[in-house]
């Protein structure tokens, strides 16, 4: 039996033909005996909802910057709007999904991540109410996978207790790729994949052609020091690699289109770019 975690963005969950696309390929797989966990992003779906709201959308390196009012606006998107249409495409699919947030039960756990130093900042960035994750219930997941349901998580985090106990504990807006990558590594999952808006790793960004199958920690330095990879997939690679440290066995980068998902899964690198340690 295989174990996966799945990441996905706002923008896969915005384009309802691609949503299911993905979600059939989750279905297929899971009724091959893979389990899988899910966990959604909702940028773009949070955006809008500033703008209608007159709110104005603060990003530094192109994180977002949470104050209340942001963090009111990604828990009604988060737990709320994305999710609810993640679930309902499940459903459309015959996947037995199940809605869950980093809050439920303190699924994860999260401490108010201090100022950090950003490239290009003067001085270090205050994100607001953005978590640092101090500890995963991987008991949840588990209890879903044996009664034959594929969690779908949002990357809202929770305090592990409150200060007052005559309020709620804090709750904290995290990345969803360091929410799917944690998740992954804490349970140990065969693979990690992180869907983007390219096919995977490209020799020549500009042509999708080119895509990369397989890829080790040498021949990705390789590449970055020839400039094959460049601009934002650098970060990417390089954080794909950090995870395979933390136990997971393969990280895959690919694309959002139908059977992309599936045919990853059942040959790495045929659909999207394999990361693996050797």
């Amino acid at each position: 039996m295989k174990t996966a975690v799945l990441k996905f963005g706002g923008d896969v969950v915005a384009d309802t033909a691609m949503l299911l696309a993905v979600l059939r390929d989750v279905q297929v797989l899971a009724a091959e005996g893979w389990r899988f966990v899910l966990v959604h992003g909702g940028g773009p779906q949070a955006s809008a909802l500033q703008a209608r709201l007159g709110l104005q959308t603060r990003k530094v390196a192109g994180r977002r910057v949470t104050d209340e009012s942001t963090l009111q606006v990604m828990t009604q998107i988060l737990a709320g709007e994305v999710s609810v249409t993640v679930l309902a495409a499940a459903r459309a699919t015959n996947l037995r999904a199940v809605g869950l947030s980093g809050v439920s039960d303190g699924l994860v756990s999260a401490t108010r991540r201090p100022p950090i130093d950003v490239p290009g900042e003067s001085t270090p960035v205050d994100f607001g109410l953005v978590g640092e994750i101090v500890e995963i219930r991987a008991e949840i997941i588990e209890h879903l996978w044996e009664g034959g349901f594929t969690p779908v998580v949002n990357s809202l985090g929770v305090a592990p207790d409150s200060r007052d106990e005559s309020e709620a504990c804090a709750v904290f807006n995290i990345n969803a790729d360091t929410v799917a990558s944690t998740l992954a590594a804490h349970l140990g999952v065969d693979h990690l994949f992180l869907m983007t808006g390219v096919p995977g790793v490209l020799r020549d960004k500009d042509d999708p052609t080119t895509r990369i199958a397989r890829l080790t920690p040498q021949a990705a330095e390789e590449a970055i020091a020839d400039g094959v990879i460049v601009d934002g997939m650098i970060p990417k690679v390089q954080e794909a690699f950090a995870h395979l440290e933390q136990g997971i066995s393969a990280v895959h980068i690919l694309g959002a289109g139908p059977g992309d998902l599936a045919g990853e899964a059942r040959s790495p690198g045929a659909r999207g770019t394999a990361l693996v340690r050797e």
